[in-house]
């Protein structure tokens, strides 16, 4: 689909996200084009009220998006009429008449502890690049941060004496997560690169920073995951830096983290996110009954 102008009041409800509900830059941009999309259905086709809501949603539907994304989009609609109601622009809320779209539970792509291991191993961290690089992989393993987190997470934020991080997530919600020794003895290996990759007068204040001096990009990091990953073994298609947050948090899970715990660490907002962990291993739920159940073995 083309782009296609904002409903009416659309601009005001994308300011009212970012400005009343602090929504992040990434959510509202979503927003942004699902409701272009809308739009664009309602006047293809025609259509007002549920019957455009449905429309829309059987023409995603048709050309192959993913549930989660007819679901998500689905939700932007009909925060968007919520916010006409709320403001007094409109009095029918056509979303209310359909259900909400079923979001599966898909589970976490995890890799091994194995795995995990062997891409910690790949960076040459005889170089510069090798020991940022390094850095940057135990990072994400030891805090299970979002790729966004880590690219803008700033040197003060991280506190290498308490071995702790502050990180700014989602509707710029702050946690403060631990970061194993593992993680702290590669950061601290890496700045004193870090003073030579920076531009005197032009630092960024970024703890991780490309050859150029510049804070590392959301695609850079991409890059260097998957570079290490396929080096050790694994097919592209396992890797991104978000199966490596998929993975710490399986890991914390297995080793007998509690839900709560690991919801606080990865930021979610609900902790039926957190639950999909606890469905990731079969092996370690078969374990748990061997172990615990009286008539188990």
């Amino acid at each position: 689909m083309s782009t296609a102008p904002l409903p009416d009041r659309g601009e005001e409800f994308l300011a009212a996200a970012r400005g009343e509900r602090g929504l992040a830059r990434n959510t509202v941009a979503a927003y942004r084009r699902d409701l272009a999309r809308y739009e664009q259905t309602r006047r293809e086709t025609g259509t007002t009220g549920d019957a455009a809501v449905r429309s829309h949603l059987g023409i995603l539907r048709e050309l192959g998006l993913a549930p989660s994304t007819v679901a998500r989009s689905f939700a932007s609609i009909r925060a968007y009429h919520r916010f006409l109601i709320t403001e007094g622009y409109a009095s029918d809320d056509p979303t209310a008449r359909i259900g909400s779209p079923t979001r599966p539970m898909s589970l976490p792509k995890a890799l091994t502890i194995d795995e995990v291991a062997a891409i910690l191993e790949q960076p040459d961290t005889t170089t510069a690049v090798g020991r940022r690089d390094a850095a940057i992989l135990e990072f994400l393993y030891a805090t299970g941060c979002r790729v966004t987190e880590l690219v803008t997470v700033e040197l003060h934020d991280l506190d290498s004496e308490t071995h702790t991080v502050l990180l700014t997530g989602k509707g710029d919600k702050q946690r403060l997560v631990p970061v194993g020794s593992y993680a702290v003895a590669a950061i601290e290996a890496w700045l004193p690169d870090r003073l030579t990759f920076r531009t005197p007068g032009a630092d960024p204040g970024a703890l991780f920073l490309s050859t150029r001096g510049n804070r590392m990009s959301r695609q850079a990091v991409w890059r260097l995951v998957k570079t290490h990953g396929v080096a050790s073994g694994i097919r592209a298609d396992r890797l991104s830096p978000h199966v490596f947050r998929h993975s710490a948090a399986t890991h914390m899970v297995e080793g007998g983290a509690d839900l709560r715990s690991v919801q606080e660490i990865l930021g979610h907002a609900s902790l039926s996110t957190t639950q999909v962990y606890t469905k990731v291993s079969p092996e370690h739920l078969r374990e748990i009954v061997i172990t615990s159940h009286p008539r188990g073995r």
